[in-house]
């Protein structure tokens, strides 16, 4: 195997209008080129965005869970999320299903939220996706490239080092988005990479729901009780808002 030299367009997925790649070092790959980026993390920041612009409510999304976040909150007027076993609005979607019209929560993420802080350091248009919102994310993503590509960012989670571990929620849910994507937009040629999340997708979009509760993300959430935020991410084209970053804030387009 030959590695791919620097500034050939290997990493970036040159010639491709769909990509797709992984975590912040996929930002780094495809930000530069891409007019749209679309930041999925299913379990559970953009599960959690999609229920949250779906109240009427919008999004700051904050790296830090420490005293950082609190000052962010602070600073924006927004109401800081509980931590997730809290009795508050939380990054538990459920939590969030009696979020009230017109909230600015701040929402702490180490994955989502902290793509979109990498994502809006360059111009491209920022949107959070899942497979709740796939459709209408697509279709947004269509009309906003301007002819420039789209990159599809899955968040992955964390390894005990801090490093990125590939996650079945959001390889998933990187497929619906393409998937729709394709449907939207049937000529947009696809990446290897895009069409083989795409591929996984459309293998188990009839069974999201407990192939995600299969997954080790979705063993983690039920062990610790939150069974509601399976179903809701498990969800295929329920909802119609497309979260889209704005100066930092994430607001329904």
């Amino acid at each position: 195997m030959t590695l791919a030299a620097p500034g050939d367009g290997a990493f970036e997925q040159a010639g491709s209008d769909l990509r797709m790649d992984w975590g912040e070092r996929g930002v780094a790959n495809l930000a530069p080129t891409c007019g749209v980026l679309v930041v999925v993390d299913v379990l559970s920041f953009s599960t959690a965005v999609d229920v949250a612009i779906g109240r009427g409510a919008s999004v700051l999304p904050l790296r830090w869970r420490d005293s950082r976040a609190a000052e962010a909150a602070a600073r924006a007027g927004a109401v800081l999320a509980d931590r997730r076993r809290g009795a508050g609005w939380s990054l538990s979607p459920e939590s969030l299903t009696t979020l009230e019209d017109r909230t600015l929560l701040a929402l702490p993420s180490p994955n989502g939220a902290t793509l979109c802080s990498l994502a809006a350091e360059h111009p491209a248009t920022v949107l959070v996706g899942c497979p709740r919102n796939a459709i209408a994310v697509a279709a947004a993503a269509a009309a906003a490239r301007s002819g420039r590509p789209v990159g599809v960012i899955a968040a992955g989670e964390r390894w005990p080092d801090d490093t990125v571990r590939p996650a079945v929620e959001d390889l998933l849910g990187t497929g619906a988005i393409v998937s729709a994507l394709r449907l939207v937009e049937p000529s947009i040629s696809v990446s290897v990479e895009a069409a083989t999340a795409a591929t996984a997708f459309e293998a188990y979009a009839d069974t999201l729901g407990p192939v995600l509760a299969g997954s080790v993300s979705g063993r983690e959430l039920r062990a610790a009780g939150f069974v509601a935020d399976l179903e809701l991410a498990g969800c295929l084209d329920v909802s119609r808002s497309v979260p889209v970053l704005r100066d930092g804030v994430l607001r329904g387009a």
